[in-house]
């Protein structure tokens, strides 16, 4: 693992692998280590992806300030990052929890930006609704054996932490397009991989600011968003609404896929999102 500091002198880890252009890559959760994200699906045969494990979680350290860990401080560890690499423009890519972080690193960095991938991004920053259309989505896997079980799980209210543990492995099929060995090893290495401090902190005292929307609309970056089918969080429909803010912004639903697409369909996921920032690599040499 490699390290740099932070623009408050934290300590901040981060790993490279594969080969090719970079890719900036910040985990969602939030507050989970950037371990999950894996290789996203063989994207590291194109990309060396540069994976950061956010502040006070995996190999990062603790900040002395815990007001740091909330999602808009974080922008500024992106910020670093980029610094710390040499690079003067990059391609971004964000997860879940993370696509709030990249969408509000854009509006504060665009000219730092050459294209941003977000992968079934949380709309919070936003003020979006993560859960529209959320009753159709789960009426499509009524047929899953599981099915019952996990819906119950879904909204049923915990009273310990050995309850909510439970109620978030019956209920986590429903983040998968199907509940096979890969699906169960990446469910069950989650728990050990979050840090409950940066979790709890990432939306402390956070409101989102109205004019954001308006600074996205007028976003010169090419924005890919990828959401699975069958993702409750956000569904199809809520990550639709963000599309219609964003200026430049291809949609694209992965067929059987829930909230974590590269291990729903590996191969499938990888070209999505090669071809994504290939096309924005030669549109950007020829306009150079």
């Amino acid at each position: 693992m490699q390290r740099f500091r932070s623009w408050d002198g934290t300590d901040l880890g981060y790993r490279l692998v594969g080969s090719g252009p970079p890719l900036v890559c910040i985990p969602g959760g939030p507050g989970q280590a950037v371990e999950y994200l894996g290789e996203l699906g063989g994207l590291s045969a194109h990309r060396t992806l540069v994976l950061l494990d956010n502040r006070g979680t995996g190999g990062s350290g603790v900040p002395a300030d815990p007001a740091t860990y909330r999602v808009d401080r974080i922008v500024e560890d992106v910020e670093a990052l980029r610094r710390h690499l040499g690079l003067d423009r990059m391609d971004l890519f964000g997860h879940s929890a993370s696509g709030g972080v990249c969408l509000l690193y854009a509006a504060t960095y665009p000219r730092r930006l050459d294209s941003l991938v977000l992968v079934d991004p949380s709309l919070r920053v936003v003020d979006l609704q993560s859960d529209l259309g959320v009753a159709e989505v789960l009426a499509l896997r009524a047929h899953e054996p599981w099915h019952a079980e996990a819906v119950a799980a879904l909204h049923a209210e915990a009273g310990t932490p050995q309850e909510l543990a439970r109620y978030r492995w019956l209920s986590a099929p429903l983040l998968y397009g199907e509940w096979n060995a890969a699906a169960r090893a990446q469910a069950s290495a989650e728990p050990d991989q979050f840090a409950p401090p940066a979790t709890d902190g990432f939306y402390a005292g956070f409101v989102p600011d109205p004019a954001l929307p308006g600074r996205l609309a007028a976003l010169p970056t090419p924005v890919l968003l990828v959401v699975g089918e069958y993702d409750i969080w956000p569904t199809r429909t809520a990550v639709r609404e963000l599309a219609a803010l964003l200026g430049d912004a291809e949609l694209v639903v992965q067929p059987r896929a829930g909230h974590f697409p590269w291990v729903d369909d590996p191969s499938a996921f990888a070209a999505t999102v090669e071809r994504f920032l290939a096309r924005g690599r030669t549109a950007g040499r020829a306009g150079r």
